[in-house]
């Protein structure tokens, strides 16, 4: 079997080269994706296709070939895709059964206060065994059935959340979409992470340089046990390590749980940073 990296970075070559030019219509406060109407302040449950090549790559370790993938979208109020709008892909942990469309309904209000789309992926059918590469082809695909209605849809800014191991793995793809130069990749949130596999994605998939001024945010519980202090302060200091230059540890009173306040402060200071 060729080498995980290589598998993975042929795959992204689709989303980095994509250059539909498909028309889209935009009215006010309305638009439409693949003839499916979508409005502000709206929720869209749609189905898109996988091509071939990409059912190859998540079928490798004795998966099936998944044929369609299931994505739920949140858009913002007055949204209008003939303006840019920034993209939070949400990334969740495989333990217990849990899927990225399950996790994206915690991310909504904070998402909608902060003028931001939340973006979740997964394949229509199970896995035999929830690989990494499992979860990145229904999100590449997706990422390109959004372009293919809405080309411009290209350039917005995107950022990665996840909470536990959803946020180890939001990391791990973050890197490795940058790495194709495919994505305007602005910010991670990082919430409930006790080892650091951000940097050790920099190592394998060498992303620009430029990846290295992505702000991460990190959601710390004061009484965590799974994501002690502790640990969430040794992932922010491998981060400075490894030359992130906006990084911010951010606690707050609780155990292991997604503090939503934390979702839209940090969203908003990705605007910030971003300037967008």
């Amino acid at each position: 079997m060729r080498p995980l990296r290589k598998i993975i970075l042929r795959a992204l070559l689709v989303v980095g080269l994509l250059a539909a030019a498909q028309s889209f219509t935009s009215l006010a406060n309305s638009a439409t994706l693949a003839s499916h109407q979508v409005q502000g302040s709206g929720t869209l449950d749609i189905q898109f296709p996988i091509s071939s090549n990409f059912q190859e790559i998540a079928a490798q370790g004795g998966n099936p070939r998944p044929t369609t993938g299931h994505a739920l979208i949140y858009f913002p109020s007055g949204f209008d895709p003939a303006k840019s709008w920034p993209i939070l892909v949400i990334t969740s942990t495989t333990d217990v059964g849990r899927t990225n469309i399950l996790d994206a309904p915690a991310y909504r209000d904070a998402a909608m206060k902060e003028g931001w789309i939340v973006f979740a992926t997964d394949a229509t059918i199970q896995p035999n065994a929830d690989s990494l590469q499992w979860r990145l082809v229904p999100l590449t695909a997706g990422l390109q059935f959004l372009r293919s209605s809405w080309p411009q849809s290209a350039q917005w800014p995107v950022a990665f959340a996840g909470f536990s191991g959803g946020a180890k793995r939001a990391g791990i793809v973050a890197a490795i979409l940058a790495s194709n130069h495919g994505l305007k990749i602005s910010g991670m949130f990082l919430a409930g992470i006790n080892s650091d596999r951000v940097s050790a994605a920099v190592k394998d998939y060498h992303p620009p340089a430029d990846f290295l001024k992505v702000p991460i945010w990190i959601s710390s519980g004061s009484t965590d046990p799974i994501a002690t202090p502790g640990l969430e302060e040794g992932v922010y200091y491998s981060l400075k390590r490894t030359g992130f230059t906006n990084v911010r540890l951010e606690k707050f009173f609780g155990g292991h749980a997604l503090k939503r306040t934390d979702v839209q402060r940090a969203l908003h200071w990705f605007r910030e940073v971003g300037r967008f």
